[in-house]
């Protein structure tokens, strides 16, 4: 399978490629009063309103980090943007190859690998998003 690498802190993770629509720069973000503290505002990409998600806060990193890219996600029928700080690339990974976790991953960390000395986390992004 396909995945897109991201950097979110010093952390990295990676979201399957049949779920991503578009990895754009960072744009101008319009705030919505009482809003969800996870929606960090709305977005206008090519005349199209999406929601923009707070994926730091959901996943529980603290990053002061500039976010510098919008993965635009396309889940059912619904397009939703995250914000992470540098989407880095496109790699294949074998199923076989993930290491699994405990029962503690809340669901939605389908599991582990070694890349290159770095440690990637691997999201299930429709349950992270729908908890």
């Amino acid at each position: 399978m396909q995945f897109v690498v991201f950097k979110l802190g010093k952390e990295h993770f990676a979201v399957e490629t049949e779920k991503i629509q578009s990895i754009n720069d960072m744009m101008s973000i319009t705030k919505v009063p009482k809003s969800p503290i996870y929606i960090k505002g709305l977005i206008n990409l090519r005349g199209s309103i999406k929601s923009l998600v707070d994926i730091n806060l959901l996943l529980n990193i603290n990053s002061n980090k500039q976010q510098n890219n919008i993965i635009i996600l396309k889940l059912d029928e619904e397009e939703i943007g995250i914000a992470v700080d540098e989407v880095e690339e496109v790699i294949d990974i074998d199923d076989n190859n993930l290491q699994q976790l405990e029962s503690h991953n809340q669901g939605y960390l389908r599991g582990v690998i070694d890349l290159n000395g770095k440690l990637l986390t691997i999201i299930d992004i429709e349950k992270l998003l729908n908890q």
